[in-house]
């Protein structure tokens, strides 16, 4: 850890060589806790007396983390803060997780359990947007962590198996990877023991010691790391063949862990415990003494106060079944006054006392600790109920949180894939629209034609019958006449007079002349000049505009006065044209009998009129009922 400062402080290098001597000396006493702390303390002494960038202030904040853990705690709690200000400061993200993971696991020793898991969280975040899926699992690790220390252990072993999942999911090669997936294995192997799952606790001990073999590979931190994993390990498998009662197979794994565990001071303590409770079970309370004694060493050291209340009721066990009834009560006194609050302890100690009076014949404090015996079973009975509640609930807000991320995915999903269906509906309805259009604007110039056609057709068959009753008649009179010539010339010339003027007027009928050379408002003027009860309005300015527009303006004014004299009976009738830059409005409107719109079929003349109008994609409004005469309103944009 210390080469890292080589290269920019000679002083640093010259220390580090002399902690690698003192370290090695220590070393061989097996005294690692003074080793790490006098490396610390070091440390702390270059940050005293060393001008240091914050990159190196970051450098060694982190080490001194490094060098307490597992020992520390309080230290760690203390340093933890500048460590993670000087790797923020300078971002260095590997240091700032590692800070981290050493701020919970001592927040989580001290039972500040919303401190730790807060870090846990932190660190999962950070994994998560770095997609750094290690990480991300060893967070969920240390989540249950958080809640096996509270004793929820259904949702420690949530948590545990969700970080099992994601390391197996990116299985890896290396020394580091399987530290990691060792220390969740043996995790998982923990609470199925205390949840009384000893057959899948052992399973679990079996993979997790296969991993912890793979974890070397030469070198010196690799070798670390396989101590203190192999070290927790043998005391899992320790502790669960004592559950059994196999003493022979508890104090096998219990001694491999005591001959190894110097590198972790925590699991020092927890073999030096279980070979005090082993011995005791075996009747040898001189080893169990000498066992407890060094855990109660390891204890002080780690100022620990659940590892130092364990080893007093070691203590007053084995006091106990050596009928030392006052030195039993007396450590199960000091357990008492230490850690009252926890149940599980304080019911050992007021057993213990209780039962140490008794056989001292001290009857009122053996009743008095009883009493409280038996108020702490009440009292324990309640708590696991509430835990397992607590711990249920737990589970359900976790899979609720799980439900909303994943449904809050989902929802993204969808709401992607609706936005891709709605990109190809809008395409497809615009397909749809544009066709749709065409289709109509199809639909009005075939209407267009049609109406067109059917007014050829109308007028074709109006200018044979002219010639067929007018013109044919005058000619055929003519022929006559001329083969008589008896009459005079006079005569003739009035007969080619009257053919003449029907000529015209029938030419007139079908391409008004002044309509031709002046537009709409002078042929409709001249058109209502013919009826003496017909009255012309013009209002606008009079501009030549698309004579197919004009042509329909005319002939549609053509047809309403004809259908109002003719169908309505009507006396009077007005005609109004409006002209302006944009539209053209012709309104006819009469004093005739009217017509009821819903019940009155329209005729060709009309249609013709709509349909016209239709082609030009104008509007045709007609007001009209029985008794109130008739109001046309066309218009049309120019």
């Amino acid at each position: 850890m210390f080469k890292r400062f080589a290269t920019f402080m000679r002083y640093i290098l010259l220390l580090f060589i002399l902690l690698l001597s003192s370290s090695a000396t220590v070393v061989a006493t097996g005294d690692i806790f003074e080793s790490n702390n006098l490396v610390a303390d070091s440390l702390k002494n270059v940050l005293k007396t060393q001008s240091l960038t914050d990159r190196q202030k970051s450098d060694i904040y982190g080490s001194i983390l490094d060098w307490y853990a597992g020992s520390a705690i309080d230290s760690i709690i203390t340093y933890a803060p500048l460590a993670l200000h000087f790797a923020k400061k300078t971002g260095a993200k590997e240091r700032i997780l590692i800070n981290y993971f050493h701020l919970g696991a001592a927040y989580c020793f001290r039972k500040d359990y919303d401190n730790g898991f807060a870090c846990f969280d932190t660190i999962r975040e950070i994994a998560v947007k770095t997609r750094d899926k290690q990480t991300e699992a060893t967070a969920y690790a240390f989540m249950g962590f958080r809640y096996a220390e509270q004793g929820k252990y259904l949702t420690a072993t949530d948590y545990y198996t969700k970080s099992l999942a994601i390391f197996e999911s990116v299985k890896q090669n290396d020394s580091q990877y399987y530290e990691r997936l060792t220390g969740v294995l043996v995790s998982l192997a923990e609470m199925n023991r205390k949840l009384s799952n000893l057959d899948v606790a052992i399973q679990y001990l079996d993979i997790a010691f296969d991993a912890c073999n793979k974890i070397l590979n030469g070198s010196k931190l690799s070798q670390g790391w396989y101590t203190w994993k192999m070290g927790e390990v043998y005391n899992e498998y320790a502790f669960n063949y004592l559950e059994q009662n196999n003493l022979d197979k508890a104090k096998e794994y219990a001694q491999k862990a005591d001959s190894i565990n110097d590198y972790a001071i925590i699991n020092k303590c927890y073999s030096k415990g279980l070979l005090a409770k082993i011995y005791l079970s075996e009747g040898d309370y001189k080893k169990a003494i000498q066992y407890a004694n060094e855990a109660l060493k390891q204890a002080d050291r780690l100022n620990d106060k659940p590892l130092y209340v364990n080893t007093g009721m070691v203590f007053s066990d084995i006091y106990m079944a050596q009928k030392r009834y006052m030195e039993a009560e007396t450590a199960a006194l000091k357990v008492w006054q230490t850690d009252s609050t926890d149940i599980k302890n304080a019911q050992s100690a007021a057993l213990n006392i209780a039962l140490a009076n008794i056989y001292m014949h001290n009857t009122e404090k053996a009743a008095d600790f009883l009493k409280k015996y038996s108020e702490l079973n009440t009292q324990y009975s309640r708590k696991s109920f509430q835990t397992t509640i607590s711990d249920l609930a737990a589970k359900y807000e976790t899979k609720k949180k799980e439900i909303r991320i994943s449904s809050l995915e989902r929802q993204k999903i969808l709401f992607i894939i609706i936005g891709i269906i709605a990109v190809l509906l809008a395409i497809g309805v615009g397909i749809v629209s544009r066709q749709k259009i065409k289709r109509e604007q199809l639909q009005k110039q075939l209407i267009a034609t049609d109406a067109v056609l059917e007014w050829e057709e109308k007028e074709r068959k109006r200018f044979a019958s002219e010639l067929h009753d007018s013109i044919n008649g005058i000619l055929s009179a003519l022929k006559i006449e001329l083969n008589s010539t008896k009459l005079p010339v006079q005569n003739f010339s009035a007969k080619l007079d009257e053919c003449i003027e029907t000529i015209r007027r029938m030419a007139a009928g079908l391409m008004p002349p002044s309509l031709e050379r002046f537009g709409m408002k002078a042929a409709l003027e001249d058109y209502c000049s013919q009826f003496p009860n017909v009255r012309f309005h013009f209002y606008g300015e009079d501009k030549r505009i698309d004579k197919r527009i004009e042509l329909v303006v005319y002939y549609c004014a053509c047809e309403l006065v004809n259908n109002s004299f003719k169908h309505s009976g009507a006396e009077n009738v007005n005609v109004q044209l409006v002209q302006d830059e944009k539209y053209v409005s012709l309104t006819v409107q009469d004093d005739g009998c009217g017509f009821d719109k819903e019940n009155v079929t329209q005729g060709s003349g009309l249609k013709n009129i709509r349909n016209r109008v239709t082609s030009c994609n104008g509007k045709l409004d007609i007001s009209s009922s029985p008794g109130a005469g008739t109001e046309t309103v066309i218009e049309l944009r120019v």
